[in-house]
């Protein structure tokens, strides 16, 4: 047991480098899953348990290289609940996204005509926007739902919900 506390300890110790932040994600995913499982991976607030997974992942990496280089005799379990904090705290975020989305979501029609938007929308393409120009077109004009456009990005519906209100404000009023 003393073992592998050391050898997580070590792995931290050396997680800047790639190979070794890696490693040491894959050691901890059983923890992560069970992190997850804790949190019943997001039951009522995300569709599908992977997404939680996905996300979780993502913190724990993001975790990691903020933690890169220091020395816990605890490290595992320093982690996991480090980890436990960041999700949860995500999760409610998602959730409070997904409760301002249902107010909008039923009565959104599609933008029945061209107009400066359009013009504006197609200015962005070929540049680092054109995701999110492309996003907001379906949006506004084909009246795609964010659910739907969230599915296909590959991305939670909150998170893109305030990737695209971000991008509207700085961009496009």
């Amino acid at each position: 047991m003393l073992e592998r506390a050391e050898i997580v300890k070590a792995l931290l110790e050396e997680s800047a480098n790639p190979a070794l932040h890696r490693a040491l994600l894959q050691t901890l995913l059983p923890g992560i899953v069970s992190v997850c499982r804790q949190l019943r991976f997001g039951d009522g607030i995300i569709v599908d348990p992977s997404e939680t997974l996905t996300m979780a992942l993502g913190l724990a990496s993001e975790l990691l290289t903020d933690w890169s280089g220091q020395s816990r005799q605890y490290a595992a379990p320093d982690i996991l609940s480090a980890l436990r904090g960041r999700l949860r705290r995500q999760l409610l975020k998602e959730k409070a996204a997904l409760r301002a989305q249902s107010y909008f979501e039923p009565g959104d029609e599609p933008a029945s005509e061209a107009s400066s938007l359009l013009t504006r929308l197609t200015s962005f393409q070929g540049s680092e926007y054109e995701r999110l120009a492309r996003l907001t077109f379906a949006r506004v004009f084909e009246g795609r739902s964010l659910r739907e456009l969230a599915g296909e990005d590959h991305s939670a519906p909150g998170s893109l919900q305030a990737e695209l209100q971000h991008f509207a404000i700085r961009h496009l009023i």
